[in-house]
């Protein structure tokens, strides 16, 4: 029998297939390690520290195939980590007179700090796409239904009218602090490197002039952001990315909760565009890609909670605090890519029913423009008559199933009002227009 793929995501379909789930699966870690190993020896020779065919050779050796993930992640257990074990099989490859200049100086937390933080960045990048995806989407969506009125609801229950256009927008709005986060986070990640206890003692003992340029020259050959300082016990970086990443996640889980809510059989004021089936009930088209997004919005927060945790790291290294970083980062990580590949999916097909709103808008028989009644009745009548006025009657809409225009023409002093117009919830949507137009204009 086969043994399981544990790594396939039976269990998660959430981001199952997604491009975020191939940069971070373990062969995308490995080619992150040995992207750094191979760095190290090309900053070093950059500075004179190395021959350059050892760089070469290095470089060389780490871009084959030849390293096996399964092998190296059974001997991870005996130092706590890949890196060990994947200098042996570098050095080895890299041969008897080069392989001096593997992993020279460093240690493993700064080799598996640095792949994370390169691992980090490349899994953002679809993420990133999708999330302009559904912002561009969303847009769209917002300039349709810039005027198309919909209840607005607080605490559950009708409130005053809205549209679907600031809605729309507001959800975009969500998107876009997530995408400002994630690439201001992006863009600052760093790469690791201090030696054993963070002193580039060893880089000394090698010959380095000013160990101290060594780390700028590091993260130049891989694209990261220069260190101001050997971070094994500052944390910041995946701090930054745990609150970066929650935010997202919980960004797009508004989004998701909505269209839960709004794509309820008895409300059905929007559709997901291709709907998941049911095992059970052949009619069901149930809002998927929602589901999957809130699923993602609820874990999220405690995957963030964990990578804060780990802030607590005791002397120059720790014990166990970086360590349980790996799994939930590239959990998160996972989340978010397939929270915001669901978000894009879900937006770009997005149905709205504005008939549907339109008709619900009536359900409480024009009481949902008592805020705006009581305004405009207060001048006439007095605002204690007023009141008195609208508590009376607001029953009588429920027992009598007659409109409150209906109710308030029967009232003597009212005749020179245009009730028709002041209890049409289409005409009271403030400046619901003027914001969504306001929201549009960021990029």
């Amino acid at each position: 029998m086969t043994p399981p793929d544990t790594g396939a995501g039976l269990l998660a379909p959430g981001w199952t297939g997604s491009a975020t789930a191939s940069a971070t699966d373990d062969t995308a870690f490995l080619r992150a390690l040995l992207d750094a190993e191979a760095a190290l020896a090309r900053a070093q020779a950059a500075l004179g520290l190395a021959p350059a065919e050892a760089a070469a050779a290095v470089t060389e050796a780490a871009g084959g195939d030849t390293f096996d993930v399964r092998s190296l992640a059974e001997r991870a257990r005996s130092g706590g980590n890949p890196v060990i074990p994947l200098v042996a099989d570098l050095t080895k490859a890299v041969g008897a007179e080069h392989g001096p200049y593997v992993h020279r100086g460093a240690t493993s937390q700064d080799i598996m700090d640095t792949a994370t933080m390169l691992v980090a960045v490349r899994a953002l990048e679809p993420v990133l796409a999708d999330l302009d995806r559904a912002q561009r989407a969303l847009a769209r969506l917002a300039a349709a239904h810039r005027d198309t009125p919909m209840p607005g609801r607080t605490l559950t229950q009708h409130a005053v009218p809205t549209t679907f256009g600031l809605k729309a927008a507001g959800w975009r709005s969500l998107v876009l602090d997530a995408r400002d986060r994630v690439t201001a986070v992006r863009d600052t990640l760093p790469a690791q490197l201090g030696g054993a206890a963070g002193t580039l003692a060893a880089f000394t003992a090698y010959g380095a002039a000013d160990a101290t340029e060594l780390p700028a020259a590091y993260a130049r050959e891989l694209g990261l952001r220069e260190p101001l300082l050997p971070w094994h016990t500052l944390r910041t970086p995946i701090a930054d990315l745990a609150g970066c990443l929650a935010f997202a996640a919980g960004a797009l889980g508004k989004l998701a909760t909505d269209v839960l809510t709004l794509s309820r059989t008895e409300i059905a004021e929007v559709s997901e565009g291709s709907g998941g089936g049911s095992s059970a009930m052949p009619h069901k088209a149930n809002p998927v890609r929602s589901t999957l997004i809130a699923a993602a919005a609820r874990r999220a927060p405690q995957l963030a909670a964990g990578l804060y945790g780990a802030l607590v790291a005791e002397d120059e290294r720790p014990a166990g605090a970086w360590h349980a970083e790996w799994e939930p980062l590239r959990d998160l990580l996972r989340l978010v890519g397939g929270a915001a590949r669901d978000a894009a999916e879900l937006t770009e097909g997005l149905r709205v029913h504005p008939d549907t709103m339109r008709e619900h808008l009536a359900l409480t028989h024009g009481l949902i423009v008592s805020e705006r009644l009581s305004a405009e009745l207060s001048a006439v009548l007095g605002r204690a008559r007023a009141k008195e006025l609208l508590t009376r009657l607001a029953p009588r809409t429920h027992t009598e199933g007659r409109s409150l225009a209906e109710l308030l023409a029967e009232e003597p002093g009212l005749k020179e009002l245009d009730l028709d117009a002041l209890t049409d919830p289409a005409r009271y949507t403030g400046s619901a227009g003027a914001l969504t137009d306001r929201a549009l204009e960021r990029r």
